[in-house]
């Protein structure tokens, strides 16, 4: 019944869209024979309006993964470097909670251990809303940053990393087998002064999937049997995700299992010295307003990299064929 009532609300869209045209060229036509300049303005701006809604429409239609449609968990772990790349990982995750709040995203806390300094050595946080998954997942992988370290008293410049790994939330009806025996499950007190976001108490917990090496942990519960299973439902989660990644890897021949990510591994660098500008190592894209990116700006990137992902082509070679394509409609050459 829900995947009925999304196909009905796409549908449904897809006609209303389709009926707002068809008034908008009506109006034309009219204003048109009339000469009414003023109004031929204002369906113009609601053709770009209704243009830029479509574009839109046809991004989402890319969200059509087995897993797209889920709510995230995004984990963020600072780099070697010690308070610089702590400093980093902090900023990053900043930037991701800022983006999925601008979007009206509902973010949770599920771990955070702080940096003896400042920053965070690593944090988990859990997305929750429509195509939290789709569109957080091209997001896995290396972060560089380059800057005049705040922590060096001589103004040098550093350069910091830290990795961003990004996984679905299951479905409780999907069945991930997973065996006792292959658990290593520990409880501990979390580290650090203390903070907004997490319980400080000895009910954390941390679980370790012997075959794979995956690490789980959640201490946002003052309840060690929630905490736990939190941490059990994450660990299904990534197990997931390690299949979905096996498939693609079957597919595509492109995508690297989790294991395989490393430092030599960076998908975007932002440079905040001497210049400003961050850019997308995959796609090729690239702004000059580093700020706003860090402030949670990222949708460029983000459906840059979903485009690829799907026609695997990067967005210059995609706007010189729609270039193409809107050139041979004016000849008349295409329909349109």
């Amino acid at each position: 019944m829900r995947e009925r009532s999304r196909l009905s609300e796409a549908v449904e869209l897809q006609r209303r869209l389709e009926r707002q045209l068809d008034d908008l060229r009506e109006l034309a036509e009219l204003a048109d024979d009339e000469n009414d300049v003023e109004t031929l303005e204002e369906v113009s701006r609601e053709l770009e309006a209704l243009q830029q809604k479509v574009e839109r429409l046809e991004l989402e239609s890319l969200l059509s993964g087995e897993a797209d449609r889920n709510d995230a968990y995004l984990q963020v772990t600072a780099g070697a470097g010690g308070t610089e790349s702590q400093d980093w990982a902090e900023m990053l995750l900043r930037m991701y909670v800022r983006w999925a709040e601008a979007h009206g995203y509902e973010v949770e806390w599920v771990e955070e251990t702080p940096g003896e300094e400042a920053g965070i050595k690593s944090a988990t946080v859990k997305i929750k809303g429509e195509n939290a998954y789709g569109w957080l997942k091209t997001e896995s992988g290396v972060h560089r940053l380059v800057r005049i370290s705040p922590f060096d008293s001589q103004g040098r410049r550093h350069t910091s990393f830290a990795s961003v790994w990004v996984w679905p939330v299951v479905d409780e009806d999907v069945e991930i087998e997973i065996d006792p025996k292959d658990l290593r499950i520990d409880t501990y007190r979390a580290s650090g002064a203390g903070g907004q976001h997490v319980n400080r108490t000895d009910s954390a917990v941390r679980i370790t999937h012997i075959p794979t090496g995956i690490v789980v942990q959640c201490q946002n519960d003052r309840s060690q049997h929630r905490n736990r299973a939190t941490a059990m439902a994450m660990l299904k989660a990534r197990l997931y995700e390690l299949e979905l990644q096996k498939r693609r890897a079957e597919q595509q021949k492109l995508e690297e299992q989790k294991t395989d990510i490393g430092w030599g591994h960076q998908i975007r660098s932002y440079v905040l010295h001497p210049y400003k500008m961050v850019k997308d190592l995959r796609t090729g894209v690239e702004t000059g307003n580093a700020q706003a990116v860090l402030d949670g700006d990222i949708d460029r990137f983000l459906e840059a990299a979903l485009v690829m992902g799907a026609t695997n082509k990067r967005p210059e070679e995609l706007a010189a064929e729609g270039r193409e394509r809107a050139a041979a409609r004016a000849q008349g050459g295409a329909p349109a």
